[in-house]
């Protein structure tokens, strides 16, 4: 490669991909000297080459033909951020075909099938970087994979998607119902106009397998992970969050199982899923405000760490591309490779059913005499015990909010339904998982 400058090669120029762009020119002086050699712009893809631009780009490094450019013999290092599946999977596979590592910020599509592109970037004797796939600005992933390689970590729990932390907050601190949250969020640029991949959790759900995968060593797509979204939250879940010292938060949780040889035994499965969950308002995570993410990460050695900051953004997720960036380029010249995928624990994960949770349950029933001990009896007949019972009566009907203590997921879903068809039962109005506690 001798000492000619490094080649960098852009697929799309939206809000990251301009970002990029501009803090490639910017820092052009301090990224030569933090490297060691001087990198440069070989050409930026896009879909419409007239289409309006939040940055000036020099005359001929616009091109339509992303196949090209990645396949050029002078390109170094390709960075993708034009997001989903398909042509990102072809273009990354072939840019590292041709030679050039990559940094990428494609959660859905490492999420779908980060194998295949490990797997590619090992044949190739290249880099893939993919910091800004999760929680944009905040380095969270690289602690993982390299900070942390000496402990044993045990327990992921974010908040990492800013859009449905937004509606929630919003829902927390004025009353507002979920449609009426949305709108504001929507209006203010922090949801989509179809705002389906948030709400529902499929971003989080993604991001969570990418997680899981690197906390614990094995491969966990998005189909493995549990996903229910916020769209079901009402204010009234909000209101009796409040009455709990809680607070609603859509989470990623990630968690090492132990298995029948107890920790660290050969059988210890993953667990991940996301969904609303209520949580102590002294929990850490419960103080994340906005659109602001926040990963809390459990560990032997370490104990309890907390990465906080902007999930989103041209110039957040742009700085965590460029941090992959530097590392990857300064790989090059030195003619090492970083950290490739690690997947040698290939642990089993747990289906939903029997990951351990506790519910909060919100029941309307007959204000008649009796009541109390049938719903009780429900809830011992599937083995779940009751952690906290309180009622609110309101003439011929009343209001029962319990609290279990930690059983089975598929526990606690036979004693709803169980309920459900209690004659005594006039609704279950509310159902939610309650996490950040010590007996779970």
């Amino acid at each position: 490669m001798g000492d000619r400058p490094l080649k960098v090669a852009i697929l799309g120029c939206g809000v990251v991909g301009s970002q990029v762009v501009r803090l490639l020119e910017e820092q052009a002086d301090d990224l030569a000297a933090r490297v060691g050699r001087p990198v440069e712009l070989a050409g930026v893809a896009v879909r419409r080459i007239d289409a309006p631009r939040d940055v000036e780009l020099p005359a001929g490094l616009l091109t339509t033909d992303a196949e090209a450019l990645v396949a050029r013999d002078d390109v170094d290092l390709v960075v993708e951020v034009i997001g989903g599946i398909e042509p990102a999977r072809t273009l990354i596979l072939s840019a590292l075909e041709h030679g050039a590592s990559v940094v990428t910020a494609n959660k859905a599509l490492l999420a779908e099938d980060g194998p295949t592109l490990f797997e590619a970037a090992e044949k190739a004797g290249r880099d893939l970087y993919y910091e800004a796939a999760v929680a944009g600005a905040i380095p969270i992933l690289r602690p993982l994979r390299e900070s942390l390689a000496g402990d044993r970590v045990t327990r992921v729990l974010g908040i990492v998607n800013g859009t449905t932390n937004f509606i929630l907050d919003k829902m927390d601190t004025s009353g507002a119902g979920f449609a009426e949250a949305l709108e504001e969020a929507q209006d203010l640029g922090y949801a989509e106009a179809d705002p389906t991949a948030d709400v529902e959790g499929f971003d989080a759900a993604a991001k969570a397998a990418i997680l899981a995968s690197l906390a614990f060593h094995s491969r966990v797509t998005a189909a493995d992970v549990h996903r229910e979204g916020i769209s079901d939250v009402t204010a009234a879940d909000i209101a009796s969050a409040r009455e709990m010292g809680c607070v609603v938060k859509l989470l990623a949780i990630c968690e090492l199982r132990p298995g029948t040889d107890g920790p660290g035994g050969g059988d210890e499965t993953v667990a991940v899923r996301v969904h609303p969950a209520m949580i102590p308002r002294s929990h850490p995570l419960a103080s994340v405000r906005e659109a602001y993410n926040a990963v809390f990460v459990e560990s032997d050695a370490a104990g309890q760490l907390m990465f906080y900051g902007p999930g989103a953004g041209g110039a957040p997720t742009a700085s965590a591309v460029m941090g992959d960036l530097v590392t990857v380029a300064r790989n090059l010249v030195a003619g090492t490779r970083g950290v490739g995928e690690s997947a040698y624990a290939d642990r089993a994960v747990l289906p939903m059913g029997e990951t351990r949770t506790r519910y909060h349950v919100g029941i309307d029933v007959d204000d008649r005499a009796g009541v109390l001990a049938a719903i009780a009896q429900a809830f011992a007949e599937h083995d779940v015990s009751i952690q906290t019972m309180r009622q609110d009566g309101r003439g011929d009907d009343a209001q029962l909010v319990l609290v279990s203590h930690g059983a089975t997921d598929a526990q606690l879903s036979a004693t709803v339904e169980h309920l459900r068809g209690m004659d005594i039962v006039r609704d279950v109005t509310s159902v939610m998982r309650v996490e950040g506690a010590d007996d779970q």
